[in-house]
């Protein structure tokens, strides 16, 4: 018998994903669904974006560039990763241009991790950020976090699961899920405890430019005497509702970018120059920057709105805490005591309203349940009000 790869074994299909082609098939079928499961802006890419790209394809760049990435886009990382968070990276030397933020994150990985090497990442947390490490012969460790908590794990729980083989401390924030957004002071400590440990500290912030209420993103490379530790894992995703462009950058010390450079040009060569065009154009266009002004304020009206709605049915069965950032809401349906899973396809049936099961986070992320408000004004509200319905129904039939 021939065998397959074993470590797939491990690893589920994306739920978030699985959730996208179920709803695509029901809408296939005639159903009208409110999908409030993908983490995909329902803003269109900006035009002048869009005439860019099209502009360097007809100007001939079409073919292979360097596997680092064209030199002006490296050049737009660094300085918006000066100009927002005042720390400095070498765009000749440090900064990798990546196929989309996952690419960025595989090649931080591959330039740190050896096989049996540990992960801590704290859970619940995105589900590729386990499953890479996992695909990479590594282990992931869940590092628990509560609601009552913020979902911020207490720093003992970083220590509680430090073994001589852990090699890496994983972070998002503003956090997919969640929305937890730390203070800076618990990133100085969490960095304390990289060093003490000897440990790799990699920074998810595709989410950087949506937080709220004047919170503020602190990036984990800015910390000091952090910069020589720290890969920073960006895209262009979310802030610039390029989500089907992936394209994006790992900024870290120059010997990581030598190994992560030997993982790209061994898996995507390049990424296409035309997009990189657009990509360095999005990072320095004024007019580009005051369309993301617009997109997050859209986000802090829906935010505002669910907030509002919440207040307003004041449900005892569904706990709606305020996300600092990015554009998740994570519903607290514990009360139920209904597996997350189940709560998502009873919804799905019942009420035609899409979300993902906080299960597919981590075991800490059981009991709850991830709704986006990267969708129009109307499903957004319409989708809280048929959940909150729906919940409250549970309890009284």
């Amino acid at each position: 018998m021939t065998i397959l790869n074993s470590q797939f074994d491990r690893i589920g299909q994306s739920p978030t994903v699985a959730m996208a082609d179920r709803v695509a098939a029901l809408r296939a079928q005639g159903r009208r669904l409110i999908g409030l499961q993908t983490g995909d802006p329902d803003f269109p890419t900006h035009q002048a974006i869009l005439d860019e790209a099209q502009r360097a394809m007809q100007t001939g760049w079409t073919h292979y560039v360097p596997s680092r990435g064209l030199p002006e886009l490296r050049t737009a990382a660094a300085e918006k990763l000066a100009r927002d968070h005042g720390v400095q990276f070498d765009p000749g030397s440090e900064i990798l241009v990546t196929h989309g933020g996952v690419h960025a994150y595989y090649c931080a990985l591959q330039s740190v991790l050896n096989p049996g090497d540990e992960v801590l990442i704290a859970d619940p947390g995105w589900a590729t950020h386990a499953n890479m490490v996992v695909m990479l012969h590594g282990k992931a460790i869940p590092v628990p976090s509560s609601a009552e908590d913020g979902f911020l794990p207490a720093l003992g729980a970083w220590q509680n699961v430090l073994t001589s083989r852990t090699r890496a401390v994983v972070i998002n924030w503003p956090n997919n899920p969640t929305g937890a957004l730390p203070p800076r002071e618990y990133i100085l400590s969490l960095q304390d405890f990289a060093v003490k440990n000897g440990l790799w500290v990699i920074s998810d912030e595709v989410y950087e430019a949506l937080v709220y209420d004047g919170c503020q993103h602190v990036c984990a490379a800015s910390i000091p005497g952090a910069r020589e530790r720290t890969l920073v894992v960006n895209s262009l995703s979310k802030t610039y509702a390029m989500t089907g462009w992936r394209i994006g950058f790992l900024a870290a010390p120059a010997k990581n970018i030598d190994n992560a450079l030997k993982a790209s040009q061994n898996s995507i060569t390049c990424i296409a120059p035309f997009i990189q065009k657009a990509a360095a154009f999005a990072l320095t266009d004024p007019g580009v920057q005051e369309a993301v002004r617009e997109m997050k304020s859209a986000y802090a009206r829906r935010r505002s709105m669910v907030l509002e709605i919440a207040s307003n049915f004041a449900s005892k069965v569904v706990g709606v805490s305020s996300p600092k950032g990015a554009f998740y809401f994570f519903l607290d349906m514990r009360a139920l005591r209904i597996p997350s899973l189940e709560i998502c396809e009873r919804l799905l049936e019942d009420v035609s309203v899409a979300l993902v099961p906080g299960s597919a986070f981590g075991p800490s992320g059981e009991g709850f349940v991830r709704m986006v408000i990267s969708a129009s004004d109307e499903d957004v509200q319409t989708g809280m009000e048929l959940i909150l319905e729906w919940a409250d129904h549970q309890v009284r039939k």
